[in-house]
C-alpha cells in the first residue's frame, strides 16, 4: 500500500520534461466514447517512469465504468517476482471524456490534489483497436493497443506524431512486440 502511495506522490511531484518544437498540438481528443475505451488494453511502449520501473513485459490495463460514473482501473504487469497489480480510479473532468484525473493512492487520500494524476487520452482509433495517452507536461505517454502486440509500421506513425507533440519518444520502453 506504502508503494502505490509513493509512486503517486512522486508521479504528481515530478518536474515537466521540456517541451521540443512541434507541429501537432497536444491536446486530448474532441470526442471519446468512453464505454468503447472500456475494457482490456495492452500496453506496447511507454515512457520512463518510476512506478513501471519494474515492468518486464505482459503490462495491461483494464476500465470498467463504474455506476457512479467514475472508472475502476487495473493495472498489472510482469516482474522479476511475478505479476505485480495495482488498482485505481479515474473520474472525467469539466465533462470532457478524454481528460482524465486519475489515482492509485488510497481513497482516504483522495482530497489531496497531488494525489490525482492527469491522463490525456490524445488519440484513438476509430475502431477502438490502439489509443495514446499522453499528460499536458509530455512527461507521460502511453502506446495501447487491444491486443499484445503492433504492426511496426502503425507503431512509427503513431511514435512520430508523438514526437511532432513535444514527446521525449526516443526515450519510450518498449513493452510488446512488433510485426
Amino acid at each position: 500500500m506504502l508503494h502505490v502511495l509513493l509512486m503517486t506522490l512522486v508521479m504528481a511531484a515530478s518536474t515537466s520534461t521540456p517541451i521540443n518544437p512541434s507541429t501537432l498540438p497536444n491536446q486530448p481528443v474532441r470526442t471519446l466514447d468512453l464505454d468503447r475505451y472500456a475494457g482490456q488494453w495492452h500496453e506496447i511502449a511507454h515512457l520512463p517512469m518510476f512506478f513501471q520501473r519494474e515492468c518486464l513485459g505482459a503490462v495491461t490495463a483494464r476500465y470498467t465504468p463504474m455506476p457512479d460514473g467514475t472508472i475502476h482501473v487495473h493495472n498489472t504487469c510482469q516482474t522479476d517476482s511475478g505479476m505485480q497489480t495495482v488498482d485505481g480510479v479515474a473520474r472525467v473532468v469539466n465533462g470532457q471524456p478524454a481528460v482524465l484525473k486519475v489515482r492509485f493512492a488510497p481513497a482516504w487520500l483522495g482530497w489531496l490534489p497531488r494525489a490525482w494524476a492527469e491522463y490525456w487520452v490524445i488519440e484513438v482509433a476509430s475502431d477502438y483497436q490502439w489509443a495514446v495517452v499522453g499528460s499536458p507536461s509530455r512527461k507521460y505517454l502511453w502506446i495501447l493497443a487491444r491486443r499484445p502486440d503492433m504492426y511496426r509500421g502503425l507503431f512509427e506513425s503513431i511514435r512520430e506524431r508523438a514526437r511532432q507533440r513535444g514527446y521525449p519518444v526516443e526515450k519510450l520502453v518498449l513493452m510488446a512486440p512488433l510485426d
